[in-house]
């Protein structure tokens, strides 16, 4: 469960800012919120992010998928010359040599963690982990530079874990990459957080997602319960052409040439005759099913597979999933269903939450949302991006959000200035 997310100096937040799940004691639906072991407060299971183009919605989304590498693949993949990989905010000057922020607040098995670092372009120079048993704060590990000193709590291998880490490598990724027990638990809740980001998605993506996994069965039913017509799916073995077979041993054998062995490129094709491919089943007038092939199917029926596919992943883990733009190639009510799965108990049995971003202003009057919920994000006069959530704006539980913002009475819409002038006429 997340409960907090900031970021400061990266992309185009230039100071702190920060995304809360943890609920307000506003009024609102209270059905699907999440109680947050050992006090009396809730966690919200989904956050709204509103904003207009280029305002940073996908920025701050882009801070956790940053912090999520990280933490997982620093130590594994980082080279020691080279250095971190993050983007400070380009429009102050200063900011270039300040460091980026990024930290969390999270709950693993029941109790209250919190998580941060910071770093430049060269190293991370600080990174902190807290617990809060019984909410009493306990110090795990802080690091400073090189050095990390160690709470009474910390148990298993700590000398030996510092000598290995380097300077562009987390130590939590050094430690969870040499199997410590303790902390490869708080990596488990970050590598379980799932991205949903591609808008366009290729039959050939979904052939090969599906080569060995099944898509899901109630994947099938949500696309039949939105109106697709899809009632089932099959895979099917099609030829793969000689030149297509060809293509792929000359390109692998070219790039290892050029790049080295320690290119990761396979040639997944020379050897094999045949592919699978996924066909949608329908139901055809006089009762009979017909299949379809992916490139028949609508942009938003292509998309929806995957990402269904995805959520149910995510509630059947109880983790976190971030979906960028959940209104392309979607319909108002199709994002609305898949919102209200995250607020319906008997579906999210294990907590799991969605942070999602959107344009579609029909979710803003959404029955199962709250406040707290809806969040929106604007750039100042220097370009520099803030996020804030509906519930800091004085407003009622039975206003109309949707008009209210757009009528810009809660700000992160797009300027609209005087075309006509721009365009001479």
């Amino acid at each position: 469960m997340l409960l907090r997310l900031s970021a400061s100096n990266f992309l185009s937040f230039s100071e702190g800012q920060e995304l809360s799940l943890v609920a307000s004691g506003l009024k609102g639906p209270e059905e699907g919120l999440l109680p947050i072991p050992g006090t009396d407060l809730f966690a919200v299971p989904s956050a709204i992010v509103y904003g207009a183009n280029a305002s940073g919605k996908t920025n701050f989304v882009k801070s956790l998928r940053f912090m999520r590498a990280a933490i997982i693949d620093s130590h594994r993949l980082g080279r020691p010359e080279g250095g971190v990989p993050r983007v400070p905010f380009k429009l102050d000057p200063t900011k270039a040599t300040a460091p980026t922020v990024v930290e969390a607040d999270f709950i693993v098995d029941g109790v209250r963690f919190q998580y941060g670092f910071e770093c430049d372009d060269d190293k991370f120079l600080s990174e902190w982990l807290f617990s809060y048993p019984e909410g009493k704060r306990r110090r795990m590990f802080e690091r400073s530079g090189g050095n990390v000193e160690f709470g009474s709590f910390f148990k298993g291998p700590k000398k030996i874990l510092v000598d290995l880490m380097r300077p562009n490598s987390l130590f939590i990724s050094t430690a969870t990459q040499n199997d410590h027990e303790e902390l490869s638990k708080i990596v488990s809740f970050f590598r379980n957080i799932k991205f949903s980001i591609n808008l366009s998605v290729a039959k050939e993506l979904i052939n090969n997602t599906f080569k060995k996994d099944q898509i899901d069965s109630r994947t099938i039913a949500f696309l039949t319960a939105v109106g697709t017509g899809i009632t089932g799916y099959r895979q099917t073995d099609i030829e793969i052409p000689d030149t297509l077979r060809n293509f792929s041993k000359e390109f692998s054998e070219l790039a290892r040439k050029h790049m080295g062995d320690s290119v990761s490129v396979e040639d997944n094709l020379s050897d094999r005759s045949s592919d699978v491919a996924i066909e949608l089943a329908h139901a055809g007038a006089g009762g009979e099913t017909c299949y379809f092939g992916l490139e028949r199917e609508s942009s938003g029926t292509r998309r929806l597979i995957l990402l269904m596919n995805n959520i149910f992943k995510s509630l059947d883990r109880g983790s976190v999933i971030v979906i960028d733009e959940l209104d392309a190639s979607l319909h108002t009510h199709a994002a609305e269903k898949i919102i209200s799965l995250f607020s319906n108990p008997s579906v999210n049995k294990n907590g799991s939450q969605l942070i999602t971003t959107t344009h579609d202003t029909n979710l803003l009057n959404c029955s199962c949302l709250r406040r707290d919920q809806i969040w929106f994000c604007e750039k100042d006069y220097i370009g520099s991006s803030h996020i804030f959530p509906l519930s800091d704006i004085k407003s009622r539980q039975t206003d109309n959000f949707e008009q209210g913002y757009l009528e810009g009475r809660y700000g992160a819409i797009p300027y609209s200035g005087n075309l006509t002038s721009l365009f001479g006429a």
